[in-house]
């Protein structure tokens, strides 16, 4: 009888054959995060930036475009479409690119306004026949369960999605079920988070998002907001936005995993709208009690001098190559941060 190789041992050789091609990796929204993950992914010997899209149009360059040219561009013209070569105006700029390109997997840096946004992209990859891998950096629980209610159609699409794979939810939220582990019991998950720019227009659906979950505000109200109203605000709060309680998916993906109920996991957070440091820095604390009955708290911090850039477009791509081990094993469906691990791209 012949026996079968581990399935480590498989994923393994999946996770080495991905060293010899490059990943073909697309942007979707090219603001502040999209941009980033650009400049990120130019340092990837593994990955190949080959597609992005905006509002108005797309790029497509098969050997790989410069993140430079696309920034200028963007920042001139207001959109990749204007590129040259390989730019082309869309009024609907995703399905043209899922038509007239080959990507193995896409990171979607999309603003989730209207909280039902991220759920209609994911359709529209189903829509268009399209296999591969894509990754979000959602934030809040109810879009997350707008996905959880798709994952039976992408798993019969052929897609691997992974969910809340940013900074938080993501690497934080990895790192809470990570350190759950030390317990038989997890008392509560603490998210606090800092968030330091100089510019908030730089950033400026994240900032939207942001002061929908302030009290007083909600998600139509934030998409409302003209930058005039924005800068109002900023104004009165000296640019800090100080989140409490926030709707974040941290919970959902962590009583997914089956770490804790929904109920003992908290986020909050400062975002400094004017200044590039931290307000206070980023971390999760873990309490729970231990097999010998005592109580403890684990505490992961992060280091001050990583922007909320490089904690988000970072763990995003890890992400992006996890999935395509999956997918390559024919793993298909939806999967969260706290499901698998990352893997790291080099």
């Amino acid at each position: 009888m012949n026996a079968q190789k581990p399935a480590s041992l498989s994923n393994t050789t999946v996770s080495n054959s991905l060293t010899k091609t490059p990943i073909r990796v697309g942007v979707l929204g090219f603001g502040g995060l999209g941009q980033a993950a650009a400049r990120v992914l130019a340092s990837k010997r593994e990955m190949l930036w080959v597609a992005a899209a905006d509002r108005k149009g797309y790029a497509y360059e098969p050997t790989g475009l410069n993140p430079d040219t696309c920034i200028a561009t963007y920042h001139s013209k207001g959109s990749l479409g204007y590129l040259e070569p390989g730019g082309t105006l869309s009024n609907q700029s995703i399905q043209d690119l899922l038509e007239k390109t080959a990507v193995d997997g896409y990171f979607l840096a999309l603003p989730n306004l209207p909280n039902t946004f991220m759920a209609s992209v994911a359709r529209q990859f189903i829509a268009a026949g399209w296999q591969g891998v894509l990754v979000d950096a959602i934030k809040r629980t109810s879009a997350v369960e707008q996905l959880l209610k798709l994952a039976p159609d992408l798993q019969a699409a052929g897609i691997t999605y992974m969910t809340g794979c940013g900074a938080t939810p993501g690497l934080l939220t990895a790192a809470a079920a990570i350190a759950a582990q030390s317990y038989t019991e997890i008392h509560s998950v603490q998210i606090t988070f800092g968030v330091g720019i100089a510019n908030w227009e730089a950033y400026r659906a994240t900032i939207r998002e942001d002061i929908a979950h302030m009290p007083g505000y909600s998600i139509e109200r934030a998409m409302a907001m003209s930058d005039a109203e924005i800068e109002a605000l900023l104004d009165r709060t000296n640019g800090l936005l100080t989140l409490e309680n926030m709707e974040h998916a941290d919970d959902i993906i962590l009583e997914l995993a089956g770490i804790c109920p929904r109920e003992r996991v908290t986020v909050s957070g400062v975002v400094d709208t004017r200044n590039p440091k931290k307000p206070l820095s980023t971390n999760v604390r873990v309490t729970g009690r231990t097999f010998e009955g005592k109580i403890s708290t684990h505490t992961f911090t992060l280091g001050d001098e990583t922007s909320m850039a490089a904690n988000v477009c970072g763990p995003a791509l890890g992400y992006l190559k996890a999935g395509i081990s999956l997918h390559r094993l024919g793993r298909y469906g939806l999967f969260t941060a706290a499901e698998v691990m990352p893997q790291f791209v080099h």
